[in-house]
């Protein structure tokens, strides 16, 4: 009995025992469970705290400064001193650049829909500055050249000629790129903008007609606007590159952001590190960037551009809405080694024949008998 009642009382002990380390270790388990899930709701919900918090701030502080801007560009309308308005656009050009960069640094925390309404703000200041200081500044281009035109012929001031400019067939009432650093109303000719005079500027290259353009620098903002028929390779471009009515052209650079508009029938060679944006447009065709001349490597430092992040086969169509499917308004290529070869044709080589016509560079594939060489920049061509 002693013996049994031993056994019986050893059963009693282990029983409860073991219940006690196994019950309890589920019911920790149980509860650890609950209360990662509740730190994690509480985490969410901390974070979305705090991106409401931080898109609030956004909205507020970009609406303060795109109302400073707009009044500063409605203060510019009908101003007799000139000297004032220029002032008023450096300071808006400045606070638009700053603009620029508050966008750039708050797109990832930003809902799409308030990102893209940014955006479309954003471009439209860049518009209207663009136009004010097309329309304010070119002025005294005109009284100056009216003037010139009663006193015998002489060579002008170093500041508004360059030798690349004595020949250019200037249609009438062209606006000569004096103040706006840029190029407008040209046909057929072959137009360069040096690093020196494009670093960190607003350029706007509009009207162009069978030109081939090569901005060899760092542009702040690049603006393409009514252009037919044009070759136009940049350098990298610090923030946005707008392009609005571009027909039958080849177009190249890096950029932060693009944004295209009434756009057909157009190659884009593209560097971009955030997404590229088009509406209205039909076949424009996608490939990467891989333009190379003296001095890119530099030019990349200068514009900050992230040399490692290129998204250029990612293109959202505001025209087209369909998840999942392929909009048919633009395609994608790679054509990386082709371009490569067609580039390194187009560089500029010094001729004999440009000391005695005063041009210090001409363009192998563009000529007097450039009619008759193919357009497609993917056909390699003859260097001989």
């Amino acid at each position: 009995m002693d013996v049994e009642s031993g056994i019986c009382q050893g059963n009693g002990d282990s029983g409860p025992s073991e219940s006690a380390i196994k019950i309890p270790d589920r019911m920790l388990k149980r509860e650890q469970d609950r209360l990662e899930d509740v730190e994690r709701k509480k985490e969410a919900k901390n974070s979305q705290s705090v991106t409401e918090e931080k898109s609030g701030f956004f909205t507020a502080t970009f609406g303060s400064e795109r109302a400073a801007i707009e009044e500063l560009l409605a203060g510019c309308s009908g101003a007799t001193d000139r000297a004032l308005a220029t002032q008023t656009l450096e300071e808006v050009t400045t606070k638009t650049q700053h603009l620029q960069k508050f966008l750039n640094d708050s797109m990832v925390f930003l809902p799409q829909y308030e990102l893209r309404q940014a955006q479309a703000a954003l471009q439209k200041l860049q518009n209207s500055l663009a136009e004010k200081r097309n329309e304010i500044l070119p002025k005294k281009k005109f009284a100056f050249r009216s003037r010139a035109a009663n006193t015998p012929k002489v060579d002008p001031p170093a500041p508004p000629v360059t030798p690349k400019d004595s020949g250019r067939t200037k249609v009438e009432g062209a606006i000569s790129p004096l103040e706006q650093c840029g190029f407008s109303h040209f046909e057929t000719q072959v137009l360069t903008k040096s690093g020196e005079e494009i670093k960190q500027q607003d350029v706007l290259l509009t009207h162009l007609t069978n030109c081939k353009v090569r901005l060899l620098g760092s542009p702040s903002t690049v603006h393409i606007k009514h252009v037919q028929n044009c070759e136009i390779f940049s350098g990298p471009v610090s923030s946005s590159v707008f392009v609005d009515h571009c027909t039958g052209s080849t177009l190249s650079f890096p950029c932060q952001q693009l944004r295209t508009h009434h756009t057909t029938d157009t190659q884009v060679y593209l560097h971009v590190t955030s997404r590229a944006i088009i509406e209205d447009c039909q076949g424009v065709r996608f490939a990467p960037f891989a333009w190379s001349y003296p001095g890119l490597d530099q030019d990349f430092k200068v514009s900050g551009l992230n040399r490692e992040s290129n998204n250029w086969n990612q293109v959202d169509d505001f025209n087209w809405l369909a998840l999942g499917t392929q909009s048919p308004n633009w395609l994608c290529h790679k054509f990386c080694q082709l371009l490569k070869v067609s580039y390194q044709v187009c560089w500029p080589v010094v001729r004999p024949s440009a000391r005695t016509t005063g041009q210090q560079t001409l363009y192998d594939t563009f000529s007097s008998s450039a009619s008759s060489e193919p357009r497609d920049p993917f056909q390699k061509r003859s260097t001989a």
